[in-house]
């Protein structure tokens, strides 16, 4: 059976991207190789340094432009991280200056927000009532 290992955010510049997703949503660096002008980067979380990791993805590719700005655009995360608390993770990170699309918003059984991760993407937060 297929098991997600790897996934990747483009990102306008690895080394903002890197300080963003550790310092600001709490990630942990996992790989960082050099690869000509950029890096193999990856992040996971600390809950689960084994589990998936996520791949700060140079965004040179002439398609990464247009997609990301058509999801903009629409306002749609490129991706979504759980979360226990997306009102109190909205909070923790409003207070670091993150800027939030939406701000905490309950449908049903989960609590989603969306948030701009200063590379180029939307990323939403997202937790399930218990």
């Amino acid at each position: 059976m297929p098991r997600i290992t790897i996934t990747s955010v483009f990102v306008d510049d690895q080394t903002t991207a890197l300080a963003f997703y550790t310092d600001v949503l709490g990630f942990v660096p996992k790989d960082d190789v050099p690869m000509g002008e950029h890096r193999w980067l990856t992040v996971v979380s600390p809950d689960q340094p084994d589990g998936p990791e996520l791949l700060l993805e140079p965004s040179e590719h002439p398609a990464v432009g247009p997609y990301r700005a058509a999801l903009v655009a629409d306002g749609i995360p490129c991706t979504s991280f759980g979360v226990d608390d997306v009102v109190a993770e909205h909070a923790r990170l409003t207070a670091a200056g993150v800027v939030f699309t939406q701000p905490p918003t309950t449908m049903g059984p989960v609590t989603t927000a969306v948030l701009d991760d200063t590379c180029g993407n939307l990323v939403q937060i997202a937790s399930f009532a218990a």
